[in-house]
C-alpha cells in the first residue's frame, strides 16, 4: 500500500507537538454523537457514528452519549435506538422550535448543551444537515472541525485523530484539534459499518430545557416539500453496485453496466469523469466527491481505481475489478481482479447471471 493511500501512525506524525491543555479545558470529557432526527426518522449515519464513538469512548474510558433534538413527543424511538446502538447517556432537548431543522435554533440548543456538559469529542454525520449544523456550532464554540472524515481514532496521547482526503483526494491527512474543545468531526455515510443493535439496552436520559422562543428565530417554515429524488438512486445503502469508468470507452458501451445491474437487482454508478462527460448523473457518482458505498458486492468495470475512487468503495465486502491494464491501481485493493476487456466480460456475466437467477419455470430443460 502506498504512502498516499494510508496515513502514517498518528502518534509518530506529531511527536512533541502536543501542548498541555489549558486548565479550563481539562473538564471536557466523554464522546458525543449527534443523532440526526428529521420528521421522526433517524439518518443511518447516526448509528454508524455510534459504532465509531463506542470505540473511541472505550479507548478513552469515558461515556458515549447520544444527543437527540426534536419536538415534544417525537423523540422516544430515537432515544431507545440510541441506547440499543451503544449510548450510555442520552442528552435530550425537546422544544417545539426543533420540530423541523433550522440552523438557528439547532445551533443554539447544541451550543448550550456543549457549554453546559462539556464533551471532549463531538461527532456528526456529513449529511446536508450535519454539515450545516457542524460548521455553525464549531464557529460559535470557537473550536476546530474536521469535515468528511474517512477514519476516526484516538492517538497515544488521547487526542482525536481525524483522517480525511485532501488535495483533491490525492493524499490522506490526519488532523488534530490540540488546544480547543470539543474536538469536532463529521463522517460521511457508509464509511463506517453499522454496529449491532442490542434490544432492551438502556441508559441514563439527561433532559435539558432550552429557551427558543419562536418570535426570536428569523427563519420560518412555510411548507414542507418532500425530496423529489426520493425513491431514485440509493447507492450508499445498496447491497450490490455495478459501476463503470472511462474504460467503457463510449456512453453506448456503458449500457452494459446497466444491463448487469438490472439482472442482479443492483444499483449502478460510475466514476467522476463519466459525470463530467454526461454519461451518468451526479447522484450516481461514486468516490470522494460522490457517494461512499458499502455494498456486499461491488463490480467495477473499466475504472483505474485512483485514491479519489478508492475512498468511496473500500468498505465493500467484495470488490471485483475488470480492467485491461494489469497495473491499474484498483487491483491493489480489489478482492478479485479480472484482466480483460470489460466489453466482453460484462455481457458474459450478464448472461450467466440471467440463466442462474431466472425462475425455474423459465430455465431451459436440461439436455
Amino acid at each position: 500500500m502506498s504512502d498516499t493511500a494510508k496515513p502514517k501512525p498518528a502518534a509518530a506524525s506529531r511527536a512533541n507537538t502536543k501542548k498541555e491543555l489549558p486548565e479550563h479545558l481539562k473538564a471536557y470529557k466523554h464522546v458525543w454523537v449527534m443523532v440526526e432526527l428529521e420528521r421522526g426518522v433517524v439518518h443511518p449515519v447516526s448509528w454508524e457514528l455510534m459504532g465509531e464513538g463506542r470505540k473511541l469512548a472505550d479507548q478513552l474510558k469515558v461515556d458515549l452519549a447520544a444527543v437527540v433534538l426534536g419536538p415534544p413527543g417525537g423523540t422516544e424511538a430515537a432515544v431507545t435506538d440510541a441506547f440499543g446502538y451503544g449510548a450510555d447517556v442520552c442528552y435530550l432537548v425537546e422544544n417545539n422550535s426543533l420540530a423541523d431543522y433550522r440552523n438557528e435554533p439547532y445551533t443554539a440548543a447544541m451550543t448550550e448543551l456543549v457549554n453546559t456538559y462539556k464533551p471532549e469529542i463531538l461527532l456528526l454525520g456529513a449529511t446536508n444537515l450535519g454539515r450545516d449544523l457542524a460548521g455553525s456550532v464549531a464557529t460559535t464554540l470557537l473550536t476546530g472541525l474536521t469535515a468528511d472524515c474517512t477514519e476516526l481514532a484516538v492517538d497515544a496521547e488521547g487526542s482525536l485523530a481525524a483522517t480525511r482526503p485532501t488535495f483533491g483526494g490525492s493524499l490522506l491527512c490526519t488532523i488534530f484539534t490540540l488546544n480547543y474543545r470539543p474536538q469536532m468531526a463529521t463522517m460521511r455515510p457508509r464509511v463506517a459499518p453499522m454496529p449491532l443493535y442490542r434490544a432492551g439496552r438502556s441508559g441514563r436520559i439527561q433532559r435539558h430545557e432550552v429557551s427558543l422562543p419562536e418570535e426570536s428565530i428569523v427563519t420560518k417554515l412555510i411548507d414542507f416539500l418532500p425530496d423529489g429524488t426520493t425513491g431514485k438512486a440509493n447507492l450508499p445503502y445498496a447491497d450490490i453496485v455495478v459501476s463503470g469508468g472511462l474504460g467503457m470507452q463510449t456512453a453506448e458501451n456503458y449500457q452494459l453496466v446497466r444491463d448487469l445491474a438490472a439482472v442482479l437487482g443492483a444499483e449502478w454508478g460510475g466514476s467522476r469523469p463519466l459525470v463530467q462527460k454526461g454519461w451518468i448523473t451526479s447522484d450516481r457518482q461514486i468516490g470522494q466527491t460522490g457517494k461512499t458505498i458499502r455494498p456486499r458486492l461491488y463490480i467495477a468495470a473499466g475504472i483505474s481505481g485512483a485514491i479519489q475512487h478508492r475512498v468511496g468503495v473500500e468498505g465493500a465486502d467484495l470488490i471485483v475489478a475488470i480492467n485491461t491494464d494489469k497495473n491499474a491501481p484498483i487491483f491493489d485493493f480489489a478482492h478479485v481482479g479480472i484482466v480483460a476487456d470489460a466489453m466482453k466480460v460484462l455481457p458474459a456475466l450478464t448472461e450467466a447471471f440471467r440463466k442462474r437467477l431466472a425462475p425455474a419455470a423459465m430455465r431451459p430443460a436440461a439436455e
